[in-house]
């Protein structure tokens, strides 16, 4: 095996690991593994380095935040129990749906046998998990998502409509918008107390914005809606909350979150299931994309995403120039009140 074969550079152990190059620049500076580098000081990683960052990304699948993979790595365990019951919790709740519909497709078969011929039309689903008419400044066209996935991040240019498709997809989903407004409550529950732990364990800084989101995702049953889930929180916040949004997993309680950082949507590492909806500047319909570089829509979604640095500095450019949003025409009864593009 030649030097080349077995060292890989940061951009090739990342496509490999299923990461981002940001990840292993993250987990060097935790201490969990030491690039080689070369003559000219770049990072290069061999075999033993893929071997322990294999071991991080497998911790990090399980849940576990920065802070607990450290110390699983300086030997203790407990933060590993914590996460392997839970990742059991999570196969055996896989294991009973999927036993329910084992046993359902037997009495299908038997049915069969005996000459009746089943009822099997729930096996197939044509129709769109949602369905609406889109408010201004579209006109009226259909919108549907074809499914609801665990997380849906919704991403524009600033007037695109992002916002207003937010808001008539919380009415869609029966759930719940969140605007900038948002505030954090006086106590939170045990569920966000744990989240908002995790968070802060994971690199977060502790602020009333993102406790404000914290109770926002956390202490909610419904589907769950949110404005520019990055205002106000700080660039290791928004790394760690991208963290967290990648481990999310509940499918009674989706999340809808608009965002324009590239911190909180890390393309390179799109959890599997979750989806991008994509608003674009013409006002044509809004529309899913795949989070692979080539596919339709891709190079419009980068534009639109930026490092917390580069979306400070746009934020306060559209203050200085004092943007605002063109009025909409006379509003009809299905009409959603008028609220800023974003």
């Amino acid at each position: 095996m030649t030097q080349s074969q077995a060292f890989l550079s940061p951009s090739e152990a990342a496509r490999l690991l299923g990461v981002s190059s940001k990840a292993l620049r993250l987990y060097e500076e935790r201490g969990f593994i030491k690039p080689v580098r070369d003559a000219a000081g770049w990072r290069h990683y061999g075999p033993d380095q893929m071997v322990q960052l294999k071991q991080v990304v497998a911790f990090r699948g399980l849940g576990l935040s920065l802070t607990q993979i450290g110390s699983v790595l300086d030997g203790a365990s407990a933060g590993l129990e914590g996460a392997l019951a839970a990742h059991q919790r999570q196969l055996e709740e896989r294991m009973a749906g999927a036993h329910k519909a084992l046993e359902q497709v037997k009495l299908w078969r038997r049915d069969l046998l005996r000459g009746r011929v089943p009822d099997v039309a729930q096996l197939v689903d044509d129709g769109p998990a949602v369905s609406l008419t889109l408010p201004w400044p579209w006109a009226e066209e259909t919108f549907e998502l074809r499914r609801v996935a665990p997380v849906t991040y919704l991403v524009g240019p600033l007037g695109s409509g992002k916002t207003r498709l937010a808001i008539a997809l919380a009415a869609a989903l029966g759930g719940v918008f969140h605007g900038l407004d948002r505030r954090a409550p006086e106590k939170l529950s045990e569920n966000a107390e744990t989240t908002l732990a995790w968070l802060l364990d994971d690199g977060a800084t502790g602020s009333d914005h993102l406790r404000a989101v914290v109770a926002a995702i956390a202490d909610n049953a419904k589907a769950t809606v949110l404005d520019l889930i990055e205002d106000g929180l700080d660039e290791a916040t928004q790394l760690a909350l991208g963290a967290w949004l990648r481990r999310y997993a509940a499918n009674d309680r989706p999340l809808v979150v608009m965002t324009r950082s590239s911190a909180v949507l890390d393309l390179d590492a799109v959890s599997p299931g979750h989806a991008i909806v994509y608003c674009p500047a013409n006002h044509s319909p809004p529309f899913e994309v795949m989070p692979v570089s080539g596919t339709p829509g891709y190079e419009s979604l980068v534009s639109c995403l930026g490092t917390p640095e580069v979306r400070a500095r746009t934020a306060g450019m559209v203050m200085r120039m004092g943007f605002t949003p063109a009025k909409p025409p006379p509003r009809r009864g299905r009409d959603f009140p008028m609220v800023h593009l974003l």
